[in-house]
């Protein structure tokens, strides 16, 4: 073994070694750290900590150290806080830009309402949980801090699905989502469905009461409809569609965008999806909603109609990557509301930095694309007035943003 120093750390929140042939990737390590470890291609391996950095605390997870849900426990509040601020900063300076960067909103322990388990069938039964760090190995988390109560309870339903429908030689996804009625879980990687597990599986709806279990993509059985609550609409979205990992980080990209928006009274939400922030805003504008999943636009639709209280609004599927809205066609609104996939928005981006829209509210999950937008956007007739960072992703290297945008004078 050698001994290393902890220069900084990268982008899925390992710590770096600037070797002599490039980077050394060091696993749960701080910047400023002395550790020791072997070097196996560009990962430094039994990494043992020599002087620890005052940052390091202990993780608040028992299972951290092997499972790989994780990637920050080892590291106090304040300095992920100040690390993925600086992710943003560091993408905005790559691009040539500055904005004030309002202090982070991380969500507390234990409410992710959402997480795709890894299932495998055993000898004696199944086992659930995640999967180890750099692994196909699956770690069971009984006492797992990250997600909710509620998900918790999906463990042992995935596991009797995994020895109903699961083979031996693979392994089941299974994405388990809290709903306003019940569990609704989509599952992946199983058996072929036949007339015996499709009976099977309906059991098991009724004897976990399930709101939804769908079997690689076909509903199986449906209790309940799964609701979820955006502002005073009730949805039931498809099986597997988008939703915001916690509740928390939800409500404060919601309020961030309500802010931005103010009193508009024409909005128009791009990648809208089942209406996270479309149907709350339709409290006080009307709002037309672009998404490139018809049956997400469908779920929508149908929570405005039963929705009591809520302004006109409309909705298009649309392919936004194939056919972004024109400027033409987004005359006559008072704000535009958009929140792409990790890969950003560039086509449809470079239409609004030919528009007129007075204010954007530009919802980001994935900081390096954000900043080939934004400079897009402020290349054009737009300004970056603050972003707002949010960590619903707590303890991960993930993060994301709502940035204003407004016209120059």
């Amino acid at each position: 073994m050698q001994t290393y120093q902890i220069t900084r750390l990268g982008h899925q929140g390992d710590g770096i070694v600037q070797g002599d042939e490039g980077a050394i990737f060091a696993p749960m390590t701080l910047p400023g750290e002395e550790v020791r470890g072997t070097v196996e291609g560009s990962r430094l391996k039994d990494v043992r900590i020599v002087t620890p950095s005052d940052f390091r605390v202990s993780p608040e997870c028992r299972h951290y150290k092997s499972c790989g849900g994780c990637q920050l426990q080892h590291a106090s509040d304040d300095y992920v806080a100040d690390w993925k601020l600086g992710v943003v900063q560091q993408a905005l300076t790559a691009q040539g830009l500055d904005a004030p960067l309002r202090p982070i909103l991380t969500s507390p322990p234990q409410t992710r309402r959402r997480a795709s388990l890894s299932v495998r069938r055993t000898k004696k039964g199944a086992m659930a949980g995640f999967h180890a760090k750099g692994s196909d190995v699956i770690v069971e988390v009984p006492d797992c801090q990250l997600l909710h109560p509620e998900v918790m309870k999906a463990m042992p339903v995935a596991e009797k699905l995994a020895t109903i429908g699961g083979s031996r030689k693979g392994e089941l996804s299974v994405l388990a989502t809290m709903s306003l009625t019940g569990l609704d879980l989509a599952v992946s990687g199983g058996k072929p469905l036949d007339e015996a597990l499709r009976i099977a599986l309906s059991a098991e709806v009724e004897a976990y009461k399930l709101a939804r279990l769908s079997w690689d993509g076909e509903v199986i059985g449906q209790r309940e409809p799964p609701l979820q609550q955006f502002g005073a609409a009730q949805v039931a979205p498809p099986s597997g569609a988008f939703l915001q990992a916690t509740p928390e980080g939800e409500q404060d990209l919601l309020t961030t965008v309500q802010e931005i928006v103010g009193n508009a009274k024409q909005v128009i939400d791009l990648f809208a999806g089942c209406g996270t922030f479309a149907l709350p805003l339709a409290k006080t504008a009307e709002v037309h909603a672009v998404e490139g999943e018809k049956a997400m636009m469908a779920a929508l639709d149908r929570g405005w109609r039963q929705a009591q209280g809520l302004k006109k609004v409309t909705h298009e599927a649309r392919d936004l990557f194939r056919r972004p809205l024109m400027p033409d066609e987004l005359r006559k609104t008072d704000a535009v509301v958009i929140d792409p996939p990790r890969a950003g928005a560039e086509a449809q981006v470079r239409e609004l930095a030919q528009s007129d829209v007075p204010v954007i509210a530009f919802v980001s999950c994935n900081p390096v694309t954000f900043a080939r937008d934004a400079r897009i956007l402020t290349e054009g007739p737009y300004q970056m007035d603050w972003v707002q960072v949010v960590d619903q992703f707590r303890w991960s290297s993930h993060v994301e943003l709502v940035a204003k945008f407004s016209r120059k004078a």
